[in-house]
Parts: C-alpha cells; sequence; structure tokens
C-alpha cells in the first residue's frame, strides 16, 4: 500500500497564499475586514478569515480622551502585521489600519488644499501633536493661534480643522496649522465686518495689544489701532497710562482704508475740544500758572489745563541767563507763573513767557543806580574793547576800554586787570530795552580832567612838580601838586637817554619835575620829563653861551645850575 504524504507547513502557507492570489496578494501588509469574537479584559479578540484569530488593544478603537464602545459581532478593518506570531496568532492593528487609511484620504485632502479634522492630543518639544483620524501630525506652537497662547489645555481633545502645511508618507511626517484657519475665517469676518462700518462711527471694541507708540483695539473681528496721540487731549507719554490690555473701551472710527483694512480710532474725538475758544481764555497779557510737562533743548512745555500746553521758548525763560539749556532753569512738574505772550487757536500753540511774570532785573537795577551812582562788582569777563562787571540783580555791566583808565591806550588799560578782580564804576548809561549797563571807571580816579584840571591852571607847556603814583611797564602814573590832575608820563617820555626811560627807576610817592606837553581826548594832561630837558637845555644855551662861544655843552649846564642854585 502506498503510503500517504502530508503537507508541510510552508507547503500549506504556500497553498493559502495561492487561495488568496498568490504571494504578492497575501494577507500581510494589508488593511482586511475582521469580526470581533470576544472581548478578553482590554483586548478584543478578532476573526479575519485565518487559522487563528488575533488579539489588538481596546484603546486602538477609542477616540483620543474616550473609551471604546466595541463590542462582539462588530465588523472592523485592521491591518495585518503578520499572519502568525510565534504563539500561532495572527498580529494586528488597528491603529496601523487607520493610519493607512488617513493617510490615502490626508494625500487626497492635501492636494485639494482642504481642511482636515484632527484632536491635539499631546504636547511634544516645540509643538504639540494631532491626531487627525489615526495619522499622528505635528502642531507648532506658533502654528496654534494668531496671537501666542500660554496655555493650550481648553483646545486639547476637541475636534477642530486644520490645514496640512507639509508631509512625506515615506517618513511618516505631516505638519499641520491651525493659525492659517483662524486667519483664512478671520480674513473673511473682516470683509464683511469692515463694511458695516463707516468713518465718524462710535463703536466698542477690547484692547487687545498695547505698543509704546498706542494700542491695537479688536472690534469684533477685526482691529483697528488707537494712536497714543489720539488718545486724550493732554499729554500722554505711553498708552498704558491710559488703557490696559482687556479694557473695553469706546472709540471713534477715523479713518477707514478699505483697500488695506486698516483702521484708525480715536478716543479724545468723544471728548470736548479744550481749545475751543482759547483766544478768549487765554489772552495776551495774561498771567497764569502752569505746570512743566516736557524739557527740550529749544525751551520747555507748560501744561495749562487737561490738554493745553504752551512753550516757554529757551529766549523767553530768564532775563539774565543766556545760552544755557532749559533744564537748568526749571524741571519737570515744576508749577510755574508764565506770561501769555501769543495765541494761534488754528495752529493749536500758545507762546508763553517765564521771564515776563518776573520783575525785570534790568529796571531794578536803574531805579537802585541812577546815572552817575557809584557799583561795585567783580570783573567777569574781559574782551578785546572792554570789561564785563557782574553787578547786583545778577545782571552785568561793561566798561568800554576807553573809560578804564586815564592817559594809557586802551590795549594798555585791559592789561590793568584781571578776570575775578573786585572794581568800582560808574554807572553813564542805562538802556533797560536793549538790556545794557554802560559803566566807567576812570572817572572815579583822583585828579580826573573837568574841573578839577581847569582850576588847576595847566597849559601846555608848563613846568609842573608831580607825583609818581603807579608805576607801569608803559610809564608812569602821576598827579600834579597834591590834589591836582592826574595825568601819564610814556615811557619814552622819563628822559633823552636810553638808560633813563626805565619807568622801575622811579618809586610811588616820589617827586619829579616835567612839562605838560598836551591832553588826551578827554583832556587828561600828558607829562614829559624828557621834554623838560631839552627846553632847559635850550634856555640854558640861550642865556648862558653860544655855538661860537668856545663853551663846552657841560660848561653851560653847569654855570645854568649853579646860578639856579644861588
Amino acid at each position: 500500500m502506498a503510503s500517504t504524504a502530508f503537507p508541510s507547513r510552508d507547503d500549506f502557507a504556500a497553498m493559502l497564499n495561492e487561495s488568496l492570489g498568490g504571494e504578492d496578494g497575501g494577507f500581510e501588509g494589508r488593511v482586511v475586514k475582521g469580526t470581533v469574537t470576544g472581548i478578553e479584559n482590554d483586548m478584543a479578540v478578532i476573526d479575519v478569515g485565518l487559522k487563528s484569530e488575533g488579539r489588538v488593544a481596546l484603546r486602538e478603537f477609542a477616540a483620543p480622551g474616550q473609551k471604546a464602545t466595541l463590542k462582539i459581532g462588530d465588523e472592523v478593518e485592521v491591518y495585518v502585521d503578520r499572519v502568525e506570531n510565534a504563539n500561532g496568532e495572527a498580529m494586528l492593528s488597528r491603529d496601523r489600519a487607520r493610519r493607512e487609511a488617513a493617510w490615502d484620504k490626508l494625500e487626497s485632502e492635501f492636494s485639494e488644499n482642504a481642511r482636515v479634522e484632527g484632536v491635539i492630543f499631546g504636547r511634544v518639544k516645540g509643538g504639540f501633536t494631532v491626531d487627525l483620524d489615526g495619522a499622528v501630525a505635528f502642531l507648532p506652537g506658533s502654528q496654534v493661534d494668531i496671537r501666542p497662547v500660554r496655555d493650550v489645555t481648553p483646545l486639547m481633545d476637541i475636534p477642530q480643522p486644520f490645514q496640512i502645511l507639509k508631509m512625506d508618507r515615506r517618513r511618516g511626517n505631516i505638519v499641520v496649522s491651525r493659525r492659517a484657519i483662524l486667519e483664512e475665517t478671520r480674513a473673511e469676518q473682516r470683509s464683511g465686518l469692515i463694511q458695516t462700518l463707516h468713518e465718524g462711527q462710535v463703536i466698542e471694541g477690547v484692547v487687545k495689544n498695547i505698543t509704546d507708540y498706542g494700542a491695537f483695539v479688536d472690534l469684533g473681528g477685526i482691529d483697528g489701532l488707537l494712536h497714543v496721540t489720539d488718545l486724550s487731549y493732554k499729554r500722554v507719554n505711553h498708552p498704558n497710562e491710559m488703557i490696559n490690555i482687556g479694557d473695553t473701551v469706546r472709540v471713534q472710527i477715523i479713518r477707514i482704508n478699505r483697500d488695506t483694512q486698516r483702521i484708525s480710532l480715536g478716543m479724545k474725538q468723544l471728548e470736548s475740544d479744550p481749545w475751543e475758544g482759547a483766544s478768549a481764555k487765554y489772552p495776551i497779557g495774561a498771567k497764569l500758572s502752569g505746570r512743566v510737562t516736557n524739557i527740550t533743548e529749544y525751551g520747555a512745555f507748560v501744561e495749562l489745563e487737561p490738554g493745553i500746553e504752551g512753550l516757554v521758548h529757551v529766549s523767553e525763560m530768564s532775563w539774565t541767563k543766556k545760552n544755557v539749556h532749559p533744564g537748568k532753569i526749571v524741571s519737570t512738574s515744576q508749577e510755574v507763573d508764565v506770561i501769555v505772550l501769543e495765541v494761534d487757536q488754528d495752529k493749536r500753540r500758545i507762546s508763553l513767557g517765564l521771564k515776563q511774570a518776573q520783575s525785570n532785573p534790568w529796571d531794578s537795577f536803574a531805579e537802585r543806580h541812577p546815572i552817575g551812582s557809584v557799583v561795585e562788582g567783580e570783573v567777569k569777563n574781559a574782551t578785546e574793547f572792554g570789561l564785563f562787571i557782574g553787578l547786583d540783580g545778577d545782571v552785568d555791566g561793561m566798561v568800554h576800554m576807553s573809560d578804564i583808565a586815564w592817559g594809557i591806550s586802551g590795549e594798555d588799560a585791559l592789561n590793568l586787570h584781571r578776570k575775578g578782580e573786585m572794581v568800582q564804576a560808574v554807572v553813564l548809561d542805562i538802556d533797560v530795552e536793549k538790556e545794557r549797563i554802560s559803566l566807567g571807571m576812570k572817572q572815579l580816579e583822583k585828579g580826573a580832567p573837568g574841573a578839577a584840571a581847569a582850576s588847576s591852571g595847566l597849559n601846555k607847556g608848563a613846568t609842573v612838580t608831580v607825583t609818581v603814583l603807579e608805576v607801569r611797564d608803559g610809564g608812569l602814573e602821576v598827579q600834579a601838586g597834591e590834589d591836582g590832575a592826574t595825568g601819564f608820563i610814556k615811557r619814552s617820555d622819563l628822559g633823552r637817554d636810553r638808560d633813563e626811560q626805565r619807568p622801575d627807576r622811579f618809586q610811588v610817592g616820589q617827586k619829579v619835575d616835567a612839562m605838560v606837553i598836551g591832553f588826551d581826548r578827554s583832556k587828561k594832561p600828558n607829562f614829559s620829563i624828557k621834554a623838560l630837558q631839552i627846553a632847559e637845555e635850550k634856555q640854558a644855551v640861550a642865556q648862558y653861551g653860544s655855538s661860537d662861544s668856545g663853551a663846552s655843552l657841560g660848561d653851560i649846564l653847569g654855570e645854568a645850575l649853579k646860578q639856579k642854585a644861588e
């Protein structure tokens, strides 16, 4: 009897594959339909027509955050990983089946740029994971919402639409965006909403964001910009001084650009304009009190009332302090008194004066020190044309170089005084409008030309005995007699010989004879020892000798001196 041959395990697998359409058309790697035959603990037993059943975890049949509603007899689709594992069971996967089906569907929707529905179910580095009906996609943090979202918990486990940005089936990568959906929806809402708005309309909105230059207000699907200058008529340095994020504000639409969908808003337009009737409220010359709100290089702004500010130009800040920064005269928030100088209601400008609200120091000086009075002050500065003297009342007077001293040039007179020196002077003239005070120092010198000179009977060519008052490099300051006119002997007039033309050979208080050789423009006498010597020599020659007498000049002068002594 012939022996019967039993098929091997490999033969059985080959016959099974052949019955299912050949090796390439086998179960493995395919999505097939099966029937739930049992539920054991957290596993579902599924029959897909193979020699053995497979087991699939119940959680694979549940949506994220929900429980599975699977029961015996339900027909489901699963993915066959292997026909048989080491335990002889079929290896099945519901998740893999859903992913394969989802990828087919997502590729079709991606090609059509269609929206897909998904559920955010997890958090990963840089973003979140989204379940797209079985396929897992990545949602970057920047694509969650139009604005940054601090807490995404309220958005998780909720079905919502997404836009596929990128997908790669071979690598299993899908990137989605929720923000793109919101922006598209918002654009549609904006287009519809902007058609219902018009300029001048008053509407309420919610402050969404605040910047240095203003705030963005949500008008119910479209944002408008509330610029910082339109918050209030008064000065606002930063929007957060008046509003905060989340505040509901009442605004007026100032401008609408329907092409760019930009809306400009204003809050101060809902208030009464404080500039109305400003010319009547602030007449020129009125004295007012205000608060310094801002300081610049060219002046300071003073708030007269909320919404009304005037400018005090730097030239109108102080009578005496010139070319200084306004911040050295006033400070921010300081209360000051000002005078209205000019009002331009159309340009919303008011010019104010700070110094005009204070007494004019030039008027005060003129009242206290009339012309001819003697004042004392410190030499503040020396220029090429004179000296500036600091006087009481914080004003300066000027001594012109020609009024510093008698008998010497202006340049020499300037060299007699130094900065910081205390001096006395006579008030010669006061011009309040030009803020000028003219002083004279030589007018205080003893024996100044005038009545004293006239009474002394000094005439040109006269010989007088003078007293040395001061020894200078340029010559000697001298005085005729005990109480006569003062004059000057230049260095070159101190003697005929060069050795004699040294001022240092004279001492203060020394008496010398000199000749009056003339007067300067101020009628002050000029003396010369040299001229007297020449005159005496001529006289001696005329009386005691001649050029042909044979006597020497020494003999003649000796005889003349002898006769004078007798």
